[in-house]
């Protein structure tokens, strides 16, 4: 309870001092700070199946996700997730909520058309990516690879045209992110914890805005980039090797921040190195998958180094150049805890407790707490990992011009730390309920 108690003060600061800032110096650029959104109390059409949604989880989610057989609990979690995250979207109305989303005048679907010879398009990417360029990116073409536009050049070339495709794409894929953290928990600490966390999973605040954003999609791809490699060190596949080398390729391709990754994979590597050194021609197709999209990118013409620096100038052209360092390295910190929940709050205190804790402590007496298990510490591992990223992407200044958004990818793995924790019900029922407040009570957009 002290360290919900403590991320709720968080959030609490971060709004009151954010309202000041912005309205004595408007520098920070959100309405209602630290979240990028508008206070506007409103209900839709997805109001009545989300809060059935969160009923349904908090009630049967923990009994359901220990009896299930695996193989059902994974689409189970998939659907709910998608269930959750639809729902949520639609309390904003269908074209605001889902097909607007991703067409507005900063988002992928604004330069599709500019796309008809991709070569020529990618060959030239970084000529375009400064404001007093010719025809510049719009900010979310511009921040990102080309991997991140060129997906919906090809949803759009497969027939699956304009917003409302778009946002299905990212609301679906963005909801098998869960499932690929369930079977990385399961694979590298055990079953059992990945069933305590799959209902915290599933409604997570962080649905709010996984639908719909892009950045939903870059958070699956990672998700299952790193799921593949504990499969890969737990299993000894060559397949899921190659699998999980192209993934993390191609992640680096959607997003620049999203190298970062290196660091939970680092993590995983730790964890399964028994088997690496066993086996270390698992290295061999895990390279060489990780290769593919960088080089068929730069064959193309894209020069990613180059088009980062680019990057970096257009950051400080924009908001980034006025947006306070100084409230938004913590206040960030907030808008994670927003969306994972004070309930992930807790269980990562435990989890630290337990990645702390060393035999022969004095809390290891026999009249203190136990030692705990070797699945508790692998799983307190992986989360240590996921928050070393996330302070990473924080201390690094690239944040504090981006919204909440950009943290799903590493929130997803934080998630995890809740399989540590009593009262699943009670905690579930806190998740639920914030994200339900949070989509009711405000506009959210990015």
């Amino acid at each position: 309870m002290y360290a919900a108690g403590t991320a709720a003060a968080l959030v609490t600061a971060a709004v009151l001092v954010g309202r000041h800032i912005q309205n004595t110096r408007h520098t920070l650029s959100v309405g209602w700070p630290p979240v990028l959104g508008s206070w506007q109390p409103h209900v839709g059409p997805g109001t009545p199946s989300a809060v059935l949604v969160a009923v349904l989880t908090v009630v049967h989610g923990p009994a359901l996700a220990s009896r299930v057989p695996w193989r059902t609990l994974l689409p189970l979690a998939w659907g709910t997730s998608m269930a959750w995250i639809f729902s949520l979207a639609l309390v904003d109305g269908p074209r605001r909520g889902i097909s607007g989303r991703l067409t507005t005048r900063n988002e992928y679907l604004r330069v599709v058309d500019r796309f008809h010879d991709i070569p020529a398009a990618l060959d030239g990417f970084t000529q375009h990516i400064l404001i007093q360029s010719p025809d510049n990116w719009p900010a979310h073409v511009a921040g990102h690879p080309p991997a991140a536009t060129l997906t919906f050049v090809l949803l759009d070339r497969l027939g699956l045209r304009g917003g409302g495709w778009a946002g299905v794409w990212c609301i679906t894929v963005g909801a098998s992110a869960c499932v690929a953290v369930l079977v990385a928990v399961r694979v590298l600490a055990d079953e059992r914890a990945a069933r305590r966390a799959a209902p915290f999973l599933v409604v997570a605040p962080a649905a709010v805005w996984m639908g719909t954003s892009a950045d939903a999609y870059f958070a699956a791809v990672a998700a299952w980039a790193v799921a593949l490699l504990a499969v890969t060190l737990t299993r000894g596949s060559l397949r899921a090797a190659a699998a999980s080398g192209l993934l993390f390729g191609l992640v680096c391709y959607l997003s620049y921040g999203l190298t970062l990754f290196v660091l939970v994979a680092a993590a995983v590597l730790f964890l399964g190195r028994q088997r690496m050194r066993a086996r270390p021609v698992l290295l061999v197709p895990l390279l060489a998958g990780a290769s593919v999209v960088p080089i068929a990118f730069t064959l193309a013409g894209f020069d990613w180094w180059e088009a980062y620096h680019l990057l970096v100038v257009r950051y400080y052209q924009g908001v980034g150049g006025t947006r306070p360092y100084g409230y938004w390295v913590w206040a960030n910190l907030a808008c994670a805890v927003l969306i994972t929940g004070p309930a992930t709050a807790a269980g990562l205190r435990r989890a630290g407790t337990a990645l702390l804790r060393r035999p022969g402590d004095p809390a290891n007496r026999p009249d203190g707490p136990r030692d705990p298990s070797p699945a508790t510490a692998r799983l307190a591992l992986l989360t240590a990992a996921a928050v070393t990223t996330l302070l990473v992407a924080d201390l690094s200044g690239m944040s504090k011009a981006e919204t909440e958004r950009i943290w799903l990818p590493f929130a997803l793995w934080l998630l995890p730390a809740c399989a540590l924790l009593t009262r699943p019900r009670a905690w579930l029922a806190v998740q639920a309920a914030l994200a339900l407040l949070l989509n009711h009570l405000l506009m959210t957009g990015w």
